[in-house]
This record gives structure tokens, C-alpha cells and sequence, in this order.
């Protein structure tokens, strides 16, 4: 019996893939993204305990939204990466139920590990949070590379990708950032979709409540006006953003 560690549920979600989903936030995280809305997921000795059965019974209460909308599963955290051995043995039985299976991660994995959950993956959405390494390290905590070495291998396997990217001021609108990041899509021959996420403060109340200081406090919204200079620089490269 597979169990892993979950952080909520969200039973009819619009914005984690296509269609209407049932997105699944699991707990534990390796990053520490300065902008996270999500600061309670980080400890991986939080959350409830679920079998994955004990989940797919609850997704198969909204299989008929789903097949009628075109949605599915959506697995995403915290970093769901960290519970590989629960994520491969759900998303097999979410398709052997015929539910669309889709990952939302940060591509912080190792390939070994990822690649038997792959073979049950239907979509991957794909953060890329900053493609300066060095300013991608001071922003999330890690450097870049290995999410660049998962999207290669995610084109290499020819699997879906949406690839995600928080816009937030004087952090990642930067032309570098921009530039290398519409080249590097501009390689790969899976990317279904492009999104650029405007940077808001929603999340602020959490660090507070859980008393850190949230270092971002000062930095502004994302604009209107930003996220589409930030798609200007993209289609540069051929890469056509969808905004958010």
C-alpha cells in the first residue's frame, strides 16, 4: 500500500492544466523560492497521510467534469518529485481509470528517479523560475540546471510540456533572464504552451502567520504593461506567451 504526505486538495481547479482538475498539493518541498505562496509545503513532515487509492477514489467522484471539460489529475506541491514511488504508483491507476495525468514541478529532480513516473504522465508543467544561475540560486535557493537537463529529457521523450514562468519586477523581467530563457524554449519540440504568471503578494499573510519575514514585501504586482513587454522579448524567439 503507496502512501504519501498531502499538503490540501482542490476539487475543481481551472488554472493547473486543461480543463477542470483535481489537483492534488503534496507536502515537502526542496526549494525555498522567495516568492512562494505556498510557505507551509515546505516541511516534508507536514500534511496528511493518503493512500493512493484512498485519492483516486476521491478524483473518480469527478471523472464525468473531467472528461467533459478535457481535465484530469494534477499533481503539484510543494515539489511533488519528493515522493516518486506515490506519484508513478497514482498516476498508473489514475490512467487505468482513464483520467489525464499531469505534474506541475520545478524540474529540481534527478532523472533516474523521475523517469518511471513519467511513464504514466500525460502532461508536464514546468516552472522555470530563472534562467541566470547564479540569480536563480539567490532567488529559490538552487541553481537552474537541473530543471534545464528535465525539460531536454522531457523533449527528448516527447512528453507535453506547458512551461510556467512567475514574471516579478526587477527579479526575472530582466532582458538576460528573458532572452535565454525564449532561446531555450526555442530548442525544444514539446512545449505545447507558454505562460508568464504576474509576481502578487497573495501569499505574504502565510510567512507572517508562520512568523518569517517575507523578504519580497516591497516588490510591486506584475503589471499588465510588464507581462506583455516580458512577451515581446520571447516572441523574439519564436515563443508565444499566453498570459495570465
Amino acid at each position: 500500500m503507496v502512501k504519501g504526505r498531502v499538503h490540501s486538495i482542490e476539487t475543481f481547479g481551472t488554472v493547473d492544466g486543461p480543463g477542470i482538475r483535481f489537483i492534488l498539493f503534496m507536502q515537502g518541498c526542496p526549494l525555498r523560492c522567495k516568492y512562494c505562496h505556498n510557505r507551509d509545503t515546505w516541511d516534508v513532515k507536514g500534511g496528511t497521510e493518503y493512500t493512493t487509492d484512498e485519492i483516486i477514489e476521491q478524483v473518480k467522484k469527478y471523472s464525468s467534469y473531467m472528461k467533459f471539460s478535457g481535465g484530469g489529475l494534477t499533481v503539484s506541491g510543494g515539489e511533488a518529485t519528493l515522493q516518486p514511488e506515490f506519484l508513478k504508483d497514482l498516476f498508473k491507476k489514475a490512467q487505468e481509470n482513464e483520467i489525464h495525468t499531469c505534474l506541475d514541478t520545478s524540474g529540481f529532480v534527478n532523472i533516474d528517479v523521475i523517469d518511471p513516473v513519467l511513464d504514466y504522465t500525460n502532461l508536464v508543467l514546468l516552472d522555470l523560475k530563472h534562467m541566470v544561475p547564479e540569480k536563480c540560486k539567490d532567488l529559490v535557493g538552487v541553481s537552474i540546471d537541473k530543471t534545464l537537463e528535465f525539460a531536454k529529457h522531457l523533449s527528448d521523450r516527447n512528453i507535453p510540456v506547458w512551461i510556467r514562468h512567475v514574471l516579478v519586477p526587477g527579479i526575472t523581467d530582466d532582458i538576460e533572464n528573458l532572452e535565454l530563457m525564449g532561446k531555450f524554449i526555442s530548442t525544444l519540440k514539446n512545449v505545447d504552451r507558454v505562460e508568464l504568471l504576474p509576481y502578487h503578494t497573495l501569499g505574504v499573510h502565510k510567512w507572517e502567520n508562520m512568523g518569517f519575514e517575507y523578504e519580497l514585501k516591497d516588490v510591486p504586482d506584475a503589471t499588465k504593461e510588464d507581462i506583455e513587454k516580458a512577451s515581446k522579448i520571447l516572441a523574439e524567439f519564436g515563443v508565444i506567451a499566453h498570459n495570465k
